[in-house]
């Protein structure tokens, strides 16, 4: 053991006292000590340990620490990171070092150990460390013995410090505004102060000791009389001075002015200072929003003309950063720091926030405006650190990208917020700028690859700005609830009308339309037949050469917002009747549709969410296909080339040989599909409306990624509302009533209900009472539809007296009535129901007068005439004889039958029946309820008009009445006899019949050949046929 090494030594010596202390044996000379000891020496010389990993313990370490923390020990927390912090910052016996593998082994020990704990209350003993002595020797005076040294006049002067400098300075932090530029105050300032003797000397604590060292931190160039910086003597250097010389040698007038010289580096940081939003700047000026450049600011190496020139080029960018930096400063100044748009209330009068649109775009101008400080800032650091020279067109030349944007911005922010008057509702103010964006679009597209930036940056802040209005959409086709609180949507709620109310589809919302004057607007309501008659109306309007526009953007999918936004408002307020039913629903079909709809509801993304996506997948498939780029520029290539020749060989049939101009022709019409086919076939078409002509990029973005969207949503909740209305509210069911009572489809029971009526007027009975009217009604619908007959009912209109002259005029008092229920009183209105009481009418006066003519006989008449030959006198009867009045009469009676039944054929089966079965089809077919009224209010414009009923045929139709009225007054003689009655009267009938046969004859023949009215071939056949036969 004489050649150990003290190291073995001691490891041999603490061996031993292990095994003692583990295995208690004392005597070292027994043999299982021994062979403790050579398994202990056999693992410290041949065993591989793996070194320990620091890391691991650090974590470990960290992991106590915050465990300690959770559980509120603070006192253990703090005593455990301090006694580990000291340990691995101390070294150890045997080395000198810190934070060594050593230390950490030490430390994976004690957490290896700390596995098997000895249960034992654990309480920090207080270490006390030897305080290191003092040489308390003054080697200074021992040193300098014998040395004379000069105190200067202040003997008693302190000595300075330079540490004692440093951590006076390092006590007070210096302030920075928010564009990282410390404040310097203005030269009127610092020529009033220059005047002044102030004391320079300060101490930290004092209140103006930080406002001192914001003052005197830069050299002070914008003092009246700052001292002249040093500078190269280099011709190039001096330029301003040979500039100088050179004017006051060529011009006796000249007069040197007084100048304010300044560095470039100082000119850049102003410059950078500028941009930034500072505007307390010594070389440009801000006054009532112009900024400035002052005209005594030179630099040695420019002239004072082409400094001036270069910076008031930049003070234009400046005073756009300035506009643009108060619109946000106004906006944001209601919270207290910028963020996204919230869904805060939006007004433009007093102390109320802006609308949330405005609130979107500074909020996209402030995230723009983030990045260019940034920008900035590190233009400023690289200024700062000297370590490449920086030049002020080298800065300008960096910053143009920026500056080219900021100039887009500024152009859309004073065409659509700047110009656009204070007192102008919000709708408008809304509208103008997402207009203004939009048509920014476009333009910039239109330019192609020379803009792109410029599209890059609206199309974001267009993202950005349009996020209210799809949020107010998304609310509204989702949840049917139109929060607008601040009306800068271009759709209102009419909150006049409820829900329930039987004009709601009509008058419950109002489109604005928004003129691009911005001076006035327009309020649309949706027309009877839909929100789309409401659009068409406003835009023919516009009167005095101003177009009258909305949102350009929603156009395409504006019917379908409203169509979805109505639909689904309609559809909770049905969910919320149903639930107030007591009877007759299904609650458990309620509950679980509610159930599903909350679970869709939760998983679902917001319509701007989808819209995102959708352009962020667009744009990734546009990256993806530059993979094939370069097969595709080789068959561009040959394309090209194989067009070209193409194209050569045409002009040379025309004597023009021009190959530049064929290589232009060859690219201009490459794209289209088709032109190979029409240039070798001979035919040369020049299609200027290609769409390879124009660019459509952001128009086919928003229909692949927005428009899509909105169809969907379009399609399920009409959809949706369509099922309920047609299953739930039997909408199919009311439409065939209103068919089987008013047009008479029903014809057995309405049979029983008009014969009575015509009975009681042949009788001469009154029959113009409700009482009586409404009894016969009952126990007609009664017998054979007890369901409809608490909803029908009929009641008397008063008639014009001139009117009632005619006896079939004596109808036209009778007025049906169907009590339609909500909400399917929305398609069958009341002004519906007018149409149908007018047809209603017509039919009811072609069967009485079928009815009346049915119901004569042929003994009726002879009976009628014995009984009255005796009151005969003897000239009428010596004129003609009685049988052959009787004959005469027989043929009128068949006659006016020929013609009643013609008209009662054409209206019922070629009008009323066909028609019947186009209007089911469309029905069936039907997206929405809007397109399902525009076909309801069709099909009864229809029948009303190829009923004769429209104004513009009023002749025929007073022609059709003379032959009903004359067919009743027939009727009433034919009852009386011969003998109540003139025999002439016979020819008066006979004629006028004759003349309203041939007038309607030629009318309707007339029609018929011009093709006008197709449908009155079959009628104007039947009667012609008559005629003939007359």
């Amino acid at each position: 053991m004489d050649h150990w090494t003290q190291f073995e030594k001691d490891t041999e010596k603490e061996t031993r006292n292990l095994i003692t202390c583990i295995s208690g044996i004392q005597d070292e000379e027994d043999q299982n000590f021994q062979m403790a000891l050579k398994f202990a020496w056999s693992n410290f010389r041949f065993h591989r340990y793996l070194d320990v990993d620091s890391h691991k313990v650090q974590r470990s370490i960290s992991g106590i620490y915050e465990k300690l923390m959770v559980h509120s020990d603070t006192s253990k927390a703090e005593s455990w990171r301090s006694l580990t912090e000291d340990f691995l910052n101390s070294p150890l016996p045997n080395t000198d070092e810190t934070n060594t593998d050593a230390h950490h082994s030490v430390l994976s020990l004690l957490l290896l150990l700390s596995n098997s704990p000895l249960k034992s209350d654990y309480s920090e003993r207080p270490r006390v460390k030897e305080a290191e002595k003092q040489d308390d020797f003054d080697w200074a005076k021992y040193l300098m013995e014998g040395v004379d040294i000069d105190r200067g006049p202040f003997p008693d002067t302190p000595e300075w410090s330079e540490e004692e400098s440093e951590e006076e300075a390092s006590q007070q932090p210096l302030s920075r505004d928010d564009s990282g530029i410390q404040v310097d105050r203005t030269p009127q300032e610092d020529q009033e102060n220059s005047t002044k003797t102030v004391p320079v000397s300060w101490t930290v604590g004092e209140p103006d000791a930080r406002a001192w060292l914001e003052q005197h931190v830069v050299t002070p160039y914008w003092a009246g009389h700052a001292p002249r910086f040093p500078h190269s003597l280099h011709l190039h250097a001096n330029l301003l001075n040979v500039w100088d010389q050179h004017l006051y040698n060529t011009e006796p007038l000249y007069l040197p002015e007084e100048k304010a010289f300044v560095t470039e580096t100082q000119v850049i940081r102003e410059t950078l200072w500028l941009l930034s939003g500072v505007k307390k700047n010594f070389i440009f000026q801000h006054q009532d929003g112009i900024v400035t450049v002052r005209t005594d600011v030179v630099v040695t190496h420019l002239t004072s003309n082409c400094l001036r020139s270069v910076l008031e080029h930049v003070a234009v960018y400046g005073q756009a950063v300035f506009r643009l930096q108060g619109f946000i400063d106004e906006v944001t100044g209601h919270t207290c720091e910028p963020g996204p748009p919230c869904s805060s209330h939006s007004s433009r009068k007093g102390s109320d926030p802006p609308f949330r649109t405005y609130q979107a775009f500074v909020w996209a101008l402030y995230k723009y405006f983030a990045s260019f400080k940034e920008e900035l800032t590190t233009i400023e650091k690289d200024l700062i650190g000297k370590d490449e020279t920086v030049t002020l067109s080298a800065v300008l030349e960096r910053l143009s990208p920026h500056l080219a944007q900021i100039k887009v911005l500024h152009r859309v922010f004073c065409t659509g917020v700047a110009e656009v008057p204070q007192a102008t509702p919000n709708v408008v103010r809304a509208s103008h700028l997402l207009n203004t964006l939009y048509k920014a679009i476009l333009e910039y597209d239109s330019v192609g690859e020379a803009s792109e930036q410029a599209v890059a940056l609206l199309f974001s802040l267009w993202t950005e700005t349009v996020r209210p209005y799809l949020e107010i959409v998304d609310e509204w086709i989702v949840h049917g609830h139109l929060f607008d609180p601040a009306k800068e949507f271009i759709i209102q709620r009419n909150k006049d009308v409820p829900v329930n109310h039987r004009d709601f589809w009509y008058a419950t919302y109002t489109l604005y339309s928004v003129s691009e004057a911005v001076e006035s607007e327009e309020r649309l309501s949706d027309a009877a037949s839909g929100s789309s008659g409401g659009c068409a109306a406003g835009e023919q309007g516009g009167g005095g050469g101003r177009q009258l526009t909305m949102v350009s953007f929603l156009k395409p999918v504006l019917k379908q917002i409203i169509m979805a936004g109505k639909s689904m408002q309609l559809l909770k307020n049905l969910d919320c009747k149903e639930a107030e039913r007591p009877e007759g629903f299904s609650r458990g079909r309620l509950v679980s549709r509610c159930y599903c709809v909350a679970e869709k509801d939760a998983e679902r993304k917001s319509l701007y969410a989808l819209f995102l996506e959708s352009v962020q997948s667009r744009l990734r498939r546009r990256e993806d296909t530059p993979t094939d780029t370069v097969t595709e520029q080789q068959a561009t290539k040959r394309s090209l080339i194989k067009m070209q020749s193409i194209v050569a060989q045409h002009m040379q049939m025309d004597d023009v040989h021009d190959p530049l101009l064929a290589i232009n022709f060859a690219r201009l019409y490459l794209e289209q599909s088709d032109f190979h086919e029409r240039f070798c076939g001979g035919e040369v078409i020049v299609d200027r409306s290609s769409e390879s002509m124009t660019c459509q990029t952001f128009e086919l973005t928003l229909r692949s990624c927005l428009y899509p969207h909105i169809d969907k949503r379009y399609i399920e909740c009409c959809g949706n509302l369509m099922r309920t209305l047609k299953k739930d509210y039997r909408l199919l069911e009311y439409l065939q009533a209103m068919r089987d009572y008013f047009l008479l489809e029903a014809g057995d029971t309405m049979y029983d209900f008009y014969t009575a009526i015509f009975d009681k007027v042949q009788e001469k009975e009154n029959w113009q009472q409700p009482s009586f009217l409404n009894v016969q009604l009952q126990e007609a619908v009664g017998q054979r539809r007890p369901e409809d007959s608490s909803r029908l009912s009929i009641f008397l209109e008063t008639v014009d007296p001139a009117r009632k002259k005619q006896p079939v005029h004596n109808l036209d008092a009778l007025t049906l009535s169907y009590k339609v229920p909500w909400p399917v009183d929305i398609v069958i209105s009341s002004e519906c129901q007018k149409i149908y009481n007018h047809v209603f009418l017509l039919l009811l006066q072609i069967k009485w007068a079928k009815y009346s003519l049915d119901t004569l006989r042929f003994s009726d008449l002879t009976v009628a005439t014995k009984r009255a030959e005796g009151g005969v006198p003897q000239e009428v009867k010596a004129k003609e004889p009685i049988n052959q009045q009787i004959h005469r009469m027989f043929l009128l009676r068949v006659k006016l039958m020929h013609f009643v039944n013609s008209l009662h054929n054409y209206i019922m089966t070629r009008i009323l029946h066909s028609t019947g079965l186009e209007f089911q089809h469309q029905v069936q077919e039907a997206k929405d309820l809007d397109q399902l009224i525009k076909i309801h209010y069709r099909y009864l414009s229809t029948i009303h008009d190829r009923c004769l009923l429209r104004e513009k045929v009023s002749f025929v139709k007073e022609a059709i009445m003379k032959v009903l009225n004359l067919v009743l007054i027939f009727s009433d003689r034919w009852h009386a006899g011969f003998g109540a009655w003139e025999i002439e009267s016979i020819d008066k009938m006979e004629s006028d019949f004759k003349n309203c046969h041939m007038f309607l004859v030629t009318i309707l023949n007339k029609a018929v050949c011009r093709g006008s009215f197709p449908h009155l071939e079959s009628l104007a056949l039947s009667l012609m046929a008559g005629f003939e036969q007359c």
